[in-house]
């Protein structure tokens, strides 16, 4: 494992060649964070990877009522809301499912958890795409009949009942 950083977990390198390391998750092993706790008001919490080795490093900080520096004014308004965030996700295209599906069951577990539960990043959201994306090994459709407005002829392939449904 690399040596741990302040406030990082132990990882498992996987150099792909490019000039930087991925933690690789195992049967036995994946990378956590620690569970999340809202800041105080008025501070905030930063997590920081780099390629020069930061992983998830947890910093803390305060805002302040306002910055200046030369050219420059951040003034922050919290009481105007534009958004609401539903929440944090990731899209489960064919080639995500494929490679899941590659991994050891103990493996798998340990993927899913680092994504979705309380020790992970907690992801409440998945986006998968209706047939086929980029992200698949062949073209396809549901339904390549023209003119087929009741859609009589609409099914699902292998790929979404074997590896999205």
């Amino acid at each position: 494992t690399l040596p741990c950083l302040p406030a990082a977990r132990p990882c498992i390198p996987k150099d792909f060649g490019h000039g930087s390391l991925v933690c690789a998750c195992s049967a036995t092993y994946c990378d956590t964070l620690d569970p999340l706790v809202l800041p105080a008001p008025g501070s905030y919490v930063k997590y920081e990877s780099s390629k020069a080795g930061k992983r998830l490093e947890r910093s803390e900080g305060s805002f302040q009522r306002s910055l200046r520096a030369p050219g420059l004014l951040l003034t922050l308004n919290i009481s105007a809301l534009y958004q609401h965030v539903k929440g944090f996700g990731g899209s489960l295209s064919d080639a995500a499912a494929m490679n899941i599906l590659k991994l050891s069951q103990p493996a798998q577990d340990n993927l899913l958890r680092s994504y979705f539960s309380e020790s992970g990043i907690e992801y409440n959201l998945i986006r998968v795409p209706m047939a086929c994306s980029d992200f698949s090994v062949r073209p396809y459709s549901y339904d390549d009949v023209p003119d087929d407005y009741e859609l009589k002829h609409f099914r699902l392939v292998d790929e979404d009942v074997k590896m999205k449904v």
